[in-house]
């Protein structure tokens, strides 16, 4: 029987649950199914895959999931499974990929990304933290912000300028950052939900050894615009069932609350399913497309696509539950492990919803890149290159 096949990846998942138990301890679980090429069967042999298709993944999944076997939460670790490891996989060496790879998969170790800072942020190539050269390490200064499970995280993903004296996509470098180390301070920035999932991060006097650059000197941009793309796959491109998300939750409310419908909502709601599902089968297109290679510039689309639909559906959902959607469950300053879109009320998603069109690069940025990159429009003047 061929290696690479739904079949005999199903054999090869019914083996490893004959030999380890879903219901023991979760960690040694995990690791063991890492090490049994069933984590990512994309990823090469040793670093927790096969070398086979990536559509095949979710086969995989639905196997473990069938068998009422622990996941890796990936919520939880949302930036390392998402952004960190498809660079490290792309960009890191081999040793790189041997120490890290593996724990972030398991969740041991979860992961932020310290990009942002308060006067780069959709201008990301106009970063100013600093890493120079002292020896065997880089001593890094500057400010991070927005920086989500940095209270949580064990190691970031770090650019920092590394010659200033290059035009800004250039002398940029890329790294990993402990954020244990000495020198890094994380504080907790306030949302509007009330809730602090991101961060500001400032980061004084902090060495970070060269043995934890990705990628070489100066060459960080091109490096990081693997995590980047990456990145707007991960937050707009989430595999969902027919009316799952958002969209569900007003849905249900509208088929169990007849009393609140009103014929003008209606329309809005009909219209908001459609838009639903076909960004679900768009995102269904492009995670079959990245099976085939990198995420391309038609991740952006997507994500773009999802901020919109996001702050749609959630002030409908709050329209249609009329004055009980304006009340709130709790303002108190609270540091989540994850945000839970589905599990809040509705004020909390409509709250929430905001940042969609911020986080993971701003819409306006968004639709540049659609409009250059997907649409093949004249680009923009650029004085700054």
């Amino acid at each position: 029987m061929p290696e690479h096949t739904p079949e005999r990846l199903r054999a090869l998942v019914d083996a490893f649950l004959r030999a380890n138990d879903p219901a023991g301890e979760r960690t040694a679980f995990l690791r063991a199914r890492f090490d049994a090429g069933l984590a990512w069967v994309h990823f090469p042999p040793g670093l927790g895959g096969r070398g086979a298709p990536r559509h095949l993944q979710p086969v995989v999944d639905e196997a473990f999931d069938l068998a009422g076997a622990p996941d890796n939460r990936p919520r939880r670790n949302s930036i390392g499974l998402g952004m960190a490891a498809p660079t490290l996989l792309r960009h890191g060496t081999a040793g790189q990929q041997r120490r890290w790879l593996r724990p972030l998969w398991t969740g041991e170790e979860i992961w932020c990304q310290l990009f942002s800072e308060p006067g780069a942020g959709s201008d990301l190539a106009g970063l100013t933290t600093r890493a120079v050269r002292d020896g065997d390490d880089w001593v890094v200064d500057g400010q991070k912000v927005w920086t989500s499970l940095a209270h949580r995280a064990r190691w970031a993903i770090l650019l920092a300028r590394t010659d200033p004296g290059m035009p800004k996509h250039r002398g940029i470098t890329y790294f990993v950052c402990d954020m244990t180390a000495p020198g890094v301070e994380v504080r907790p920035l306030r949302q509007l939900t009330g809730e602090a999932e991101f961060n500001e991060v400032f980061l004084t006097g902090v060495r970070v050894p060269d043995a934890h650059r990705i990628g070489a000197v100066g060459e960080g941009w091109q490096v990081a615009r693997t995590t980047l793309m990456n990145e707007r796959v991960a937050i707009g491109g989430l595999p969902l069932p027919r009316e799952g998300g958002m969209i569900g939750l007003l849905a249900r409310g509208w088929r169990e609350r007849p009393e609140l419908r009103t014929p003008g909502l209606h329309e809005e709601v009909l219209r908001a399913w459609v838009r639903a599902e076909a960004a679900r089968l768009t995102a269904l297109r492009l995670r079959q497309q990245v099976a085939a290679g990198e995420p391309g510039p038609e991740g952006s689309a997507v994500k773009l696509s999802f901020a919109e639909l996001a702050q749609w559906i959630s002030g409908l959902e709050v329209e249609f539950l009329g004055a009980q959607g304006l009340r709130y469950d709790d303002w108190t300053l609270r540091r989540p492990a994850e945000p839970d879109l589905l599990g809040r009320t509705a004020t909390y998603r409509y709250l929430r919803a905001r940042g969609n069109s911020i986080e993971g690069g701003t819409s306006e940025i968004l639709r540049t890149i659609v409009a250059e990159r997907v649409l093949g429009l004249p680009r923009e003047p650029r004085v700054d290159r």
